[in-house]
C-alpha cells in the first residue's frame, strides 16, 4: 500500500468542481491500485484574498513543503486583478519550490472532433515543455510617474545560461523517451529579441550536440503559431519560454478539441520539493456553479501526479478510462458537445477504472 499526502488548493470557480472530481477518481484509483490518500485542503483563494488582503498567508509556501504533491484547481476572478493572483500564490510556490518545468501534452483522442479539418485521433500528439521559474516571469521591473500621463512602465525578462540549459536539456531528455519521431523544436524570437533570445538559441544549439539521435529544428514564435494550426503532426516535443510555451499550449488545446482536456504539471525534477499540478484552463467564472465544466483536464492532471509519484499502473488506469468515456461519447460535457454534468462525467470515469 502506498500512503501519499496531497496539499489541495481548489482555487475559484470551476476549480472548485473539476478538483472535487478529480478527487473522486484519484479515491478510485487508490481503491484498486493500492494507494492511500490524505488530502489536505487549504483554502487559498480569490475569496481568501478579500478576507485577508493576500493570497494565502506568509508561511504559505512553508506550509506546503512537506507534502508529496500539490493538486490545484484555478485561481481568478475577474475583479481581481491576474497579477495579483498569479504573484500572491502561484508564482511564489513555483519559484520557492524551484518547479522550472512546466509540461503540457497536447493529444487528439479518440472519440474528439478537432476544429482542424481531417485529423484523426494522435495525429496532434505533442508535447510542451515550458521554462516556469525565470524569463518573462521573472518580475524584474517597476513604474516611475505612477498614475500621471508621463508615467512609464519597465518589465524585464531575464534569462540565464543555467536556466536555459536546464530547461532544454528536459526538453531533449522527455523527447528520448517518447515512442514519436524523437524531435525537439525550440520556439524562439531572436530576430527581435537580440539577447535573450540569442542565449537561447546558442544554448539550445550547444546541448543539441549531446542528443545526436533526436533531430532539431528552431521556430520564431509567430511561425510556430501558425504551424501549430498548419500541420501540428509535424511537432513532437516542444521548448520555450514562458510567456510562448503558454501561447502555444492554448492553441494546442483549441486543435485537440477543448480546454477541458489540457493538463498540466509543474515539476521540479530533482523532486527534493513538490511538484504542483494544475490543469491549463482557468478559473472560467462565466460558467462556475451551473455543473458545466469539464473535468477531464483535472482528472488528467491528476494522472500525471500519480505517475510522478510512482504509481504508474494507477495513471494508467486513469487515462484509460479517460480516453475510453471520450470514445463511448455517450456522457461528455457541452465544450465537447454533450450535455452531461461536472459530476457525471467523473462518475463516469471513477466507475469505468480498471
Amino acid at each position: 500500500m502506498s500512503k501519499r499526502k496531497i496539499a489541495v488548493i481548489r482555487g475559484d470557480g470551476i476549480g472548485v468542481e473539476v478538483v472535487g472530481e478529480a478527487l473522486k477518481v484519484l479515491e478510485a484509483a487508490g481503491a484498486k491500485h493500492g494507494i492511500e490518500w490524505t488530502f489536505d485542503e487549504f483554502p487559498w483563494s480569490s475569496q481568501y484574498y478579500r478576507e485577508h488582503g493576500q493570497m494565502m498567508p506568509d508561511d504559505g509556501v512553508d506550509q506546503l513543503r512537506d507534502y508529496d504533491a500539490i493538486f490545484l484547481g484555478a485561481v481568478g476572478q475577474p475583479d481581481i486583478q491576474d497579477h495579483i493572483t498569479l504573484n500572491g500564490l502561484l508564482l511564489p510556490i513555483r519559484r520557492t519550490f524551484d518547479q522550472f518545468v512546466c509540461e503540457r501534452p497536447s493529444i487528439l483522442f479518440p472519440g474528439v472532433t478537432s476544429p482542424l479539418s481531417g485529423k484523426k485521433p494522435y495525429d496532434v500528439d505533442m508535447l510542451v515543455i515550458r521554462e516556469n521559474t525565470e524569463g518573462e516571469y521573472s518580475g524584474m521591473g517597476g513604474f516611475m510617474y505612477e498614475g500621471q500621463p508621463d508615467e512609464v512602465a519597465v518589465q524585464t525578462a531575464a534569462f540565464t545560461r543555467r536556466g536555459c540549459e536546464r530547461i532544454i536539456r528536459y526538453a531533449f531528455e522527455a523527447a528520448s523517451k517518447r515512442n514519436k519521431q524523437k524531435h525537439v523544436t525550440s520556439i524562439t524570437k531572436s530576430n527581435a529579441l537580440g539577447y535573450s533570445m540569442v542565449l537561447w538559441d546558442r544554448t539550445f544549439e550547444e546541448v543539441s550536440g549531446d542528443y545526436p539521435d533526436i533531430s532539431t529544428n528552431s521556430l520564431l514564435i509567430d511561425a510556430a503559431c501558425m504551424d501549430f494550426i498548419r500541420k501540428p503532426e509535424s511537432f513532437d516535443v516542444v521548448v520555450a519560454s514562458n510567456l510562448f510555451g503558454d501561447i502555444l499550449t492554448d492553441i494546442g488545446a483549441v486543435i485537440t478539441g477543448s480546454m477541458g482536456l489540457a493538463s498540466s504539471a509543474n515539476f521540479d525534477p530533482t523532486r527534493e520539493n513538490p511538484s504542483m499540478f494544475e490543469p491549463t484552463h482557468g478559473s472560467a467564472p462565466d460558467i462556475a456553479g451551473q455543473g458545466l465544466a469539464n473535468p477531464m483536464a483535472q482528472i488528467l492532471t491528476g494522472a500525471m501526479m500519480v505517475r510522478h509519484l510512482g504509481d504508474e499502473a494507477a495513471a494508467d488506469a486513469i487515462e484509460a478510462s479517460v480516453k475510453s468515456v471520450l470514445e463511448v461519447g455517450e456522457l461528455l460535457t457541452p465544450d465537447l458537445g454533450g450535455s452531461a454534468s461536472t459530476s457525471g462525467v467523473g462518475d463516469a470515469i471513477a466507475g469505468n477504472l480498471a
